[in-house]
């Protein structure tokens, strides 16, 4: 069992696989109490809009949820997937777009089919685990920089570089748009400006920064002003769209080669037309609606300066992705994240020891476009109230977390 794993017994349930109920808003059921929900990546409440339900009710009486029966290359394609894929794409602002079924699974397959063993990929230190696991299948060489570094990622391309002239292969660099954890913006623009030294692809994961980034919600590339730069643009439906699967955008070349030799996708079955018609109508709703996008802005915004001033550490994030970085150890962390559960009724996630390093503590809250100003000023007082228990000491003394 994993290092996370040994507290299984004491944890399931409540720290872990906790089980949020009722519709998807920012207030659900826990363990039985309503508490307003920090933790959900609905960022333009789509989850639960009604549009979004009549599509879903309709496309699911209309098609079922089989149909397609088959993976795409053989029996599992269908009008609507190739329109959807038109319409991401230019979302995206590629040429073409292939879906996905699952965003982990994809990521990791689309790494391990661009490369083969003459190749050699660069990527940033904190990228998410899917990436890190497609890393790990790439049978040739592997660099990474420490995250955000330029100086050190032009290194790795200096030494990339050297290899494939030797091998005769090519150079991959993978980052993020939007880092889950940390909310920072991955450097694009700075990575991009080194294809003006070195010849490599730009592989982006851009699934906190789809729908959310950008004046259409392009993405962080958009944000940037750096959108055609980034080779291949990856982004997820299990964020802003709140469904599941994903998508990978870029040159027509690029992604007829995926959809001939991804093999996650490849052998396995479609997406059911119903979701794929539940997509479009999120999708719809993402370039018409850019309200929703402002909305979810002013909430983060008021969020994350409100939190600053009242003295809390958020890191470099400049995305809605918030992070309050705190000092403490895990039983202090778990006897004030029952008590901000129990007493003042807020649910957000906790993050310590092994995933950041002992003493740390992170309370990361995701901030919606369904969230009031209301909610924000709440979560403030309690978070203030949470802070000065945490630096007098007093969760250290325990009695807190008594979960039954």
């Amino acid at each position: 069992m994993g290092s996370i794993g040994q507290y299984s017994k004491e944890s399931h349930g409540y720290f872990t696989f906790p089980k949020l109920e009722g519709d998807i808003s920012p207030r659900m059921v826990f363990r039985g109490k309503e508490r307003l929900n920090w933790s959900l990546n609905n960022y333009l409440g789509l989850a639960n809009h009604p549009e979004v339900r009549k599509a879903d009710a309709e496309a699911g009486a209309k098609y079922g949820y089989a149909i397609p029966m088959g993976a795409r290359m053989m029996s599992g394609n269908s009008n609507l997937h190739e329109q959807l894929e038109k319409e991401l794409a230019a979302l995206a602002q590629k040429q073409d777009a292939i879906l996905v079924n699952f965003g982990y699974q994809a990521m990791a397959s689309a790494i391990d089919c661009l490369v083969d063993r003459h190749d050699v990929i660069v990527y940033d230190a904190e990228s998410h685990a899917c990436i890190l696991d497609g890393v790990r299948l790439h049978m040739g060489k592997r660099f990474v920089f420490p995250h955000n570094d330029i100086e050190s990622c032009e290194k790795q391309l200096q030494r990339a570089t050297k290899m494939v002239q030797e091998t005769g292969g090519s150079i991959l660099v993978i980052t993020e748009g939007v880092f889950g954890m940390s909310g920072d913006q991955g450097k694009l623009k700075e990575i991009i400006e080194l294809k003006k030294k070195y010849q490599f692809r730009l592989f982006v994961d851009d699934a906190h920064g789809v729908g959310t980034m950008g004046k259409t919600g392009a993405g962080t590339g958009e944000e940037q002003g750096c959108q055609d730069g980034i080779d291949l643009y990856f982004g997820t439906f299990a964020k802003s769209f709140a469904l599941i699967g994903g998508f990978i955008a870029a040159d027509e070349a690029v992604v007829t080669y995926l959809r001939y030799n991804m093999r996650s996708q490849i052998f396995a079955k479609a997406l059911p037309i119903a979701l794929v018609a539940g997509l479009l109508k999120r999708l719809e709703l993402i370039r018409n609606h850019p309200e929703y996008r402002t909305k979810l802005w002013e909430i983060t915004r008021a969020l994350q300066n409100g939190l600053k001033t009242a003295g809390f550490n958020l890191g470099a994030t400049n995305t809605p992705v918030t992070p309050v970085y705190l000092n403490g150890t895990v039983d202090e962390a778990t006897n004030m994240t029952f008590e901000l559960r129990e007493t003042y009724n807020i649910f957000c996630s906790i993050v310590v020891y092994p995933v950041i390093p002992k003493g740390q503590i992170i309370l990361r809250l995701i901030p919606t476009a369904i969230h009031t100003l209301e909610d924000v000023k709440y979560t403030i007082e309690a978070f203030s109230a949470i802070k000065d228990k945490l630096t007098s000491g007093e969760y250290a003394k325990g009695g807190f977390a008594k979960v039954q």
